[in-house]
């Protein structure tokens, strides 16, 4: 009896303990499937963000990269618990609870959401409103095609020939894409007897694209190439190639595979097609000059024949192709010196594969570099020297700068009335911050100066004897890490 007394109390202590454990694991299983709220939607003409209070900073990340909403002040919210950033792009906080905020931004004039692709061209609003189209050619130095079974779209000049594959049953399909603003009924597909093809002329440059079928928006099943758009959308891209690297050597090899300064030299990232004269790979390539070798069954070979040639650093020849128009660096001078080099940070600073030649009156080279904003300097006899005809500087590279050369510049910066104002200097994304080294220019009571702008967002302040100011001029801007703002302009 004494024996059943003590077996029962420790059996009501151990499913106690057991009651114990059940309830902790319950709770943390409850705490754990509670997960913090971030939601992104179309509502009634408007975007709808909603993300809980308690949201973790990683998770926020993770939200904020994936509808690339990095640069609008979400962050900031969270951690000052300010919303002016956010109010100065628009945004407003509908609701503001003890677990979540919810937060809404205008769709314009527009009063519903169809489509994905409708939800992209309403999202990429730049300045004053407008659509920012081609932002995905931002940066791109190089692209090739990827199809799954079969080449890549017919070309013929600049006319690309789109083909879906199949869909017999389908009663109308269209074509749309970055090229004609993913307008969905602008570009009728043809039937043919396996599948719908439009014919669509296009620049060289990377491109996204859809098939709408039958009013469903499907990616192209047969391409290989595919991205987010950063706000749930996954398009096919296609590359409208502009070169073909051909190979007629070597044409038993097993393997041949190219390499350059295009693609940073990845030695296994661009297989070539073995054709019957040999091996070939299009490619798109930005405007500049391109230097590469081919990869042959392991051995590194640059292109035999007529190409032109610049050394490698060891001993041995990069072959170099160059697409657009050439720009002529000079230096003045130094008529003794018994070799100059150019460099910059349009060959990533390679100084010993730029030689220039020695005229009557200096130095001189033609170099092909596409629009932009370049620093460079000359290397005479082992000793760097700066452009002694170009007054614009940047940087602090060896102590005492470099030189700044500004290709087609598309944009005119203007700091109006600041008459009294002694030293004015522009600085942004596009120089790395530098505040002393794009000095404006004097116009009246105003300051001006010009300079390359890369497609989509830049950043930008002026720096007004001594002290940083944000463009009093322009009314878009968004907080930064210092709180003290910096004015944003749109390129399309």
């Amino acid at each position: 009896m004494e024996i059943n007394i003590v077996w029962s109390s420790w059996q009501r202590l151990f499913l106690a303990c057991w009651c114990t454990v059940i309830l902790v694991v319950a709770l943390q299983l409850a705490c754990h499937a509670q997960t913090p709220v971030k939601r992104y939607t179309v509502k009634d003409g408007k975007m709808m963000i909603e993300l809980s209070k308690k949201i973790r900073a990683a998770e926020l990340d993770t939200f904020l990269v994936q509808f690339n909403l990095t640069d609008v002040g979400f962050k900031q919210f969270f951690q000052s618990n300010s919303s002016d950033s956010l109010q100065q792009q628009g945004w407003q906080i509908d609701q503001s609870l003890a677990d979540k905020v919810v937060f809404s931004k205008p769709l314009q004039v527009f009063e519903h959401i169809k489509s994905p692709v409708e939800r992209i061209v309403l999202t990429e609003k730049g300045k004053g409103g407008t659509v920012n189209f081609g932002m995905i050619n931002r940066g791109v130095v190089f692209g090739y095609n990827r199809f799954r079974n079969r080449m890549a779209f017919p070309e013929q000049d600049s006319v690309v020939t789109f083909y879906l594959r199949n869909n017999g049953q389908a009663r109308k399909v269209y074509l749309a894409g970055t090229f004609n603003k993913w307008v969905p009924d602008a570009l009728p597909m043809a039937k043919t007897d396996s599948g719908w093809i439009a014919l669509v002329p296009l620049q060289p440059g990377k491109h996204w694209y859809k098939f709408l079928v039958d009013g469903s928006w499907t990616t192209d099943p047969d391409n290989l190439l595919k991205e987010n758009d950063g706000r749930g959308n996954t398009n096919s891209v296609f590359f409208k190639t502009n070169a073909i690297f051909r190979l007629s050597a070597y044409q038993n090899a097993r393997r041949v595979y190219l390499a350059g300064s295009f693609n940073n030299w990845a030695e296994r990232d661009l297989v070539m097609n073995k054709t019957g004269k040999g091996w070939e790979l299009p490619l798109y390539l930005a405007e500049g000059t391109h230097i590469y070798k081919y990869i042959v069954d392991g051995e590194w070979h640059h292109e035999p024949g007529k190409t032109e040639t610049v050394p490698d650093g060891y001993q041995g020849l990069n072959s170099m192709l160059r697409i657009g128009k050439p720009y002529l660096f000079r230096l003045e001078g130094y008529p003794d010196a018994k070799e100059v080099f150019l460099a910059g940070s349009f060959n990533t600073w390679r100084d010993f594969e730029l030689v220039m030649k020695k005229t009557p009156t200096g130095w001189e080279l033609p170099y092909t570099i596409g629009p932009g904003n370049y620093e460079y300097k000359f290397k005479v006899d082992g000793r760097w020297v700066l452009d002694p005809s170009n007054p614009v500087k940047v940087g602090n590279r060896d102590g005492n700068g470099s030189s700044y050369l500004i290709l087609g510049p598309n944009h005119t910066f203007r700091l109006k009335n600041h008459a009294k104002a002694k030293d004015v200097f522009l600085a942004g994304d596009f120089n790395n911050w530098d505040p002393n080294a794009l000095r404006m220019k004097r116009e009246g009571n105003d300051w001006v100066f010009s300079v390359h702008l890369p497609v989509g967002k830049n950043r930008y302040k002026f720096y007004v004897d001594g002290n940083w100011i944000i463009d009093p001029g322009n009314k878009l801007w968004e907080q930064n890490e210092y709180g003290t703002g910096n004015s944003i302009i749109w390129v399309e």
